[in-house]
């Protein structure tokens, strides 16, 4: 048996150690695709153990996430910081580097969080785009200083996902011939044989959207995976697609079965799998010195790969000073000041759609961050997110910073996510709200790695009117509001909404949602930057000292509640109004600024949003009132359905004098 044969034993014996001592997780693809890896990483992929972050590394996607216990065992064995025997050993314990799922942030070496089947391949894609538009900013002629591949290994059911089809039309449509698809097909899945429920043909489909496809029939063959792979690499047209065949769980008893998919092997099991492997260590987590040199070989090898990088790009930064000034704008520490200029936040004094505000702030943003990019889910034009004179990116044009990502708002949202996690660009993307639902597990995603990517999210409740409930977001805002770690912003004006820009492009390990108006609003005379604060007094009551009642709203119901304010202080009440343009933020300040503007004493409240009652009761408490809704939307004018719906002065001064008594 040769050593690289033995490498690549090394890779399943580990991966089924770990499994059996946790007595969980998933044997089958480590066992089958340890090859497919195996090759990739020794002898195609660009890395360094030592510095895991290097700029132009080649990105590698487990999207089959829980094969986790490969991708750990790759990384224990070329060395990458923390990934030590012990960790491997704690595989899916609480606090390990080795957690059920990949995880970014979490282990070294992790470009992404994978779980849900499909977001990786999808993710890899975006990754694809970032490297593609920073090629076309960066590289000069004898200086590809941005010069690398993104892989994704997925397994049938990534492609059995809706999500990774809507995402690999795009790359096929973009021709990111940078992207390789490594498909570990196997025929099982954890119900049993795949006949039962995907029979489609995967190469045809691949070929329909643009890509270059090869078949390698013996997923244990390294030179034909290796061949396949260059030839992928020299595709300077198409993005590829390796369609692996492998035998689930290879090795073990329990080969080409759908029990092998997701429970350890047994005692006896693994006692088998070492026999078939003749592996010479009986000795759990045990790999003979030769294999450990092996892979150290190999890493320092690819130490010396970005060694050469390195000085190509001191060359480069010293001939091109202005591209490296760029480039630590890109990849540097984030320019935060830039947001406190007056440009930034100035405005006319005219009533305007926040939707309209939002895409006036970033055309200002656009000129102030040469890195910022992003698009829409073909709404472009209703979500006003066009950048105006960047042009769009391309297959023909990779410099464009506007994106036509078609109507694809779950892949949208995962490519973002995968051109934040690239490196070097802040990108955004952009949906009318009441499609955030299709969004809702890759901004999960975003908010469980610490991304601080913006979702720009439009026509943000029935004010949508006539297109009806089908378009009408009620309980979205309930739904973002309940994922942790997602600042969700719900602007008043002009100055509420810059300051949802402001934050999120202050944000460091935050995703921002901001939800729009398509309705003018007036510009408020009391909303001020104390929106940072996520929730504030906009209005304040004619008597602070003996305040009657505190109206809170969100977005286009605060000049409702100011209307109310007025109308009941002209009855003799204090009336307070509170703008909470962001539920999330205000939780996070400390209680005694929570008391200056929600004081525990005046018990007296009515909040008013149009969109589910829900999130507001935490603020009402028992004795106050929730104006929202409580049913879907309907297909009227705007203004009809506030009036239907109880969204007018009146009703809340009806309601409010309830209250108070």
């Amino acid at each position: 048996m040769n050593i690289n044969q033995k490498a690549v034993n090394a890779l399943r014996i580990l991966s089924a150690d770990q499994i059996e001592k946790a007595n969980s997780g998933h044997p089958g693809l480590p066992l089958g695709a340890a090859p497919i890896a195996y090759e990739l990483w020794a002898n195609h992929m660009n890395h360094n153990p030592k510095n895991a972050n290097w700029e132009n590394r080649d990105r590698f996607i487990l999207s089959a996430g829980h094969g986790s216990a490969l991708l750990y065992s790759l990384l224990h064995m070329f060395g990458y910081e923390g990934m030590t025997v012990d960790e491997l050993k704690n595989f899916r314990q609480f606090g390990s580097l080795t957690p059920g799922h990949p995880e970014y942030r979490h282990t070294v070496g992790v470009e992404s969080t994978t779980g849900p089947l499909g977001a990786g391949v999808s993710t890899a894609v975006g990754m694809a785009m970032a490297e593609a538009h920073l090629a076309s900013e960066f590289n000069k002629e004898g200086y590809p200083v941005v010069d690398h591949y993104t892989y994704a290994l997925t397994g049938d059911g990534c492609l059995m996902e809706g999500i990774a089809y809507e995402a690999l039309s795009l790359a096929g449509t973009l021709k990111l011939d940078k992207l390789v698809v490594l498909y570990d097909s196997n025929n099982i899945t954890i119900e049993g044989d795949t006949a039962g429920a995907f029979t489609e043909d995967v190469a045809g489909r691949f070929e329909a959207f643009g890509f270059q496809v090869q078949t390698v029939e013996d997923g244990n063959d390294l030179e034909a995976i290796g061949k396949a792979i260059e030839n992928a690499k020299a595709d300077k047209e198409r993005p590829s697609v390796i369609i692996c065949k492998t035998h689930i769980g290879y090795g073990s008893p329990k080969q080409d079965t759908a029990g092998v998919h997701g429970s350890p092997l047994g005692e006896d099991g693994v006692r088998a799998l070492r026999e078939n492997l003749s592996w010479e260590c009986d000795e759990a987590f045990v790999v003979p010195e030769e294999i450990y040199a092996h892979y150290n070989k190999i890493a320092e090898e690819n130490a010396k790969k970005e060694e050469a990088w390195n000085k190509m790009f001191a060359e480069y930064a010293a001939k091109f000073p202005e591209e490296k000034k760029k480039w630590d704008e890109f990849f540097g520490e984030f320019d935060v000041s830039k947001l406190d200029s007056e440009e930034f936040w100035a405005h006319e004094n005219k009533s305007m759609a926040t939707r309209a505000t939002s895409g006036d702030i970033i055309n200002k943003l656009k000129d102030m961050y040469s890195n910022l990019i992003g698009g829409s889910a073909d709404l472009g034009p209703s979500n006003k997110t066009e950048m105006k004179g960047e042009g769009f990116f391309s297959a023909e044009d990779r410099s464009g910073r506007n994106i036509h990502f078609g109507v694809r708002e779950m892949a949208m949202t995962a490519i973002t996510n995968g051109i934040y996690l690239h490196g070097g660009l802040r990108p955004f993307c952009a949906t009318f709200f009441v499609f955030s639902d299709f969004m809702k597990p890759m901004i999960r995603l975003a908010a469980l790695m610490g991304l601080p990517v913006a979702y720009v999210l439009t026509h943000d409740s029935i004010g949508v009117g006539e297109d009806g409930p089908t378009h009408e977001p009620v309980e979205q805002l309930s739904m973002l509001r309940s994922i942790p770690n997602l600042n969700v912003f719900r602007p008043a004006d002009y100055t509420e909404t810059a300051v949802a820009w402001a934050q999120a492009m202050k944000s460091e390990t935050t995703p921002t949602a901001i939800v729009l108006t398509r309705q003018g609003l007036p510009q408020l005379e009391g909303s001020s930057k104390e929106a940072f604060r996520g929730g504030y007094v906009v209005s304040e009551a004619s008597n602070q000292n003996n305040i009657d009642l505190i109206l809170m709203a969100s977005g286009s119901e605060v000049e409702l509640a100011i209307n109310a304010q007025k109308a009941l202080e002209g009855e003799g009440k204090s009336v307070r109004v509170v703008s909470m343009p962001c539920m999330d933020i205000f939780e996070a300040q400390d209680a005694a600024y929570k008391e200056t503007v929600l004081p525990f004493g005046v018990r007296a409240r009515v909040a008013i949003e149009a969109g589910a009652e829900m999130p507001w009761f935490k603020y009402v408490g028992l004795d106050g009132q929730v104006v929202g809704m409580t049913s879907f939307g309907a297909s009227a004018p705007a203004g009809e359905l506030f009036k239907h719906f109880g969204f007018t002065t009146e009703n809340i001064v009806e309601v409010a004098k309830k209250v108070m008594k």
